[in-house]
This record gives structure tokens, C-alpha cells and sequence, in this order.
């Protein structure tokens, strides 16, 4: 196969936020593919003059600057990295029909799970229960892809053999499962109920590279806590935890 030329370190930049899993998507993607990058903290809730001149927009992380040139919305920066890198570990199939299926449900995971999942956090009562409801039906259709006639059917990861596209969009979020769980007092993930996303987000999140790119658990119940705090008091950084707010994409 031919081998693209190396690429240096300053081609590529990051501006990304620790705790945002949008972040996290473009760093793991960034690993899998064996790209250098140079990364740049940024405080989703004061941008940065570089945050503002390269997503005037919406002015929100992650961002991808490539040669200067900024690429936007991490899912599209996903994209943008196959497009450009077609010889550095394909994140999505090949095949037309699976990469179909892996977009369609990485539209879902943030379109239905990721909102379901915020409001567990958001919410208190009534609201907390109908929320935890619905990240149980979402994971529901999840575990029956997995399964027997699923799309999935019979793979280690959604990407097959190895992680792919569809794997770094639902990984890169599902460690907050467990954080909520824990700081919310409430069950999300049931290894009886969901036997099979159980152990996909497990065999998930023991890769190297996820390791390597996902915060430590303490750190995200701390700074998961602290969120809580300031949304009890009405603080100004309430959406904040877990990348699911104005501030990232």
C-alpha cells in the first residue's frame, strides 16, 4: 500500500476543553490514525481570541486548524480526517451501506442519547426518572443492534475488528455514564439489561488510546460535582459537564 508523507506536528492543531467529549472524539481519532497534533486548552465558557477569529459562528470547540485552516463540529472533523488521511486508518467502512448505518447512528447518539443522558444530570424527581427512561429505551435499541439480525451483529466494536467512527462518537461520552451514575445515585447502564453495550463500552475503554485520551474518573466525578453544585445555585457554568452544551459540538 502507499504510504502518504509524515505529517508534521504543526500542520495540525486542537483547541478542545479536558472535560468535553467532543474533544475527546478529535484526540482519539487524531491517536487512531496515527496524526501528530500540537493541543490547546481552552475555557469553553471564555473563548479564546483564537476560539472567536476561527469559529465565529458559533464559537464553540472543538476546532481543528489545519495549516490555519480551521475545520469545524467534530463529527465533520472525523470526516475531514478520513477525507484527507484515506491511508491512516479509515474510521469509517468502506462499504457505502455501512458507512450509511455508522453515520445514522452516530446521529443518534447525539441526537437522542446524549440529550437523554444531559437531562439526567439537569434534572431532579419526576424529570430525573422520565430522563434515565429514556437513556434506558435509547440503549434498548443499541443493545438490539448488537445483537442477533442487528446491524452490529456478531462485532467486537460497531467498526468490526477495530474502533471506528460510530465507536469514538458513542465511547466518547458513554465514560459519563458512570460518572452520573455515581454522582446522581441512579443505575443507566445494567450489565443484565444491557449485556452486550456493556461490554462493548468495557473492551471500549480498556484501548490504549482511550486510555491515553479519556480524563481519569476521579477527576470527572470531581469536576461532575462541581457542576452539580453550581447548577443547585444556578451558577452560570450549569451545562458545562460532558461536552453537551452550547459551548462544544
Amino acid at each position: 500500500m502507499d504510504q502518504q508523507p509524515p505529517i508534521p506536528p504543526s500542520d495540525l492543531k486542537l483547541l478542545g476543553s479536558w472535560a468535553d467529549s467532543h474533544t475527546h472524539r478529535v484526540q482519539l481519532a487524531l491517536k487512531l490514525k496515527g496524526l501528530p497534533f500540537q493541543y490547546q486548552e481552552e475555557d469553553p465558557l471564555r473563548p479564546s481570541a483564537a476560539l472567536l477569529l476561527h469559529n465565529p459562528v458559533y464559537e464553540n470547540l472543538p476546532v481543528l486548524l489545519h495549516r490555519g485552516c480551521p475545520v469545524l463540529h467534530s463529527t465533520i472533523i472525523l470526516h475531514f480526517l478520513d477525507d484527507t488521511w484515506p491511508l491512516h486508518r479509515l474510521l469509517l467502512p468502506s462499504d457505502p451501506f455501512d458507512r450509511a448505518t455508522a453515520r445514522f447512528w452516530s446521529h443518534f447518539a447525539d441526537d437522542k442519547l446524549a440529550p437523554a443522558v444531559a437531562a439526567v444530570f439537569s434534572s431532579a424527581g419526576d424529570g430525573q426518572r422520565a430522563a434515565v427512561d429514556q437513556v434506558h429505551q435509547n440503549l434498548k435499541l443499541l443493545e438490539r443492534e448488537l445483537g442477533d439480525g442487528g446491524a452490529f451483529a456478531g462485532r467486537r466494536f460497531f467498526g468490526g475488528d477495530e474502533i471506528g467512527f460510530l465507536d469514538i462518537v458513542l465511547g466518547c461520552g458513554s465514560y459519563w455514564l458512570a460518572v452520573f451514575e455515581e454522582v446522581m445515585e441512579v443505575k443507566l447502564v445494567d450489565p443484565e439489561a444491557f449485556p452486550r453495550f456493556h461490554a462493548w463500552l468495557r473492551d471500549f475503554e480498556d484501548q490504549t488510546e482511550v486510555k491515553e485520551t479519556i480524563p481519569a474518573i476521579d477527576k470527572l466525578l470531581e469536576y461532575a460535582r462541581a457542576v452539580r453544585q453550581m447548577m443547585l445555585g444556578g451558577g452560570a457554568a450549569a451545562a458545562a459537564a460532558g461536552g453537551d452544551n452550547a459551548a462544544t459540538n
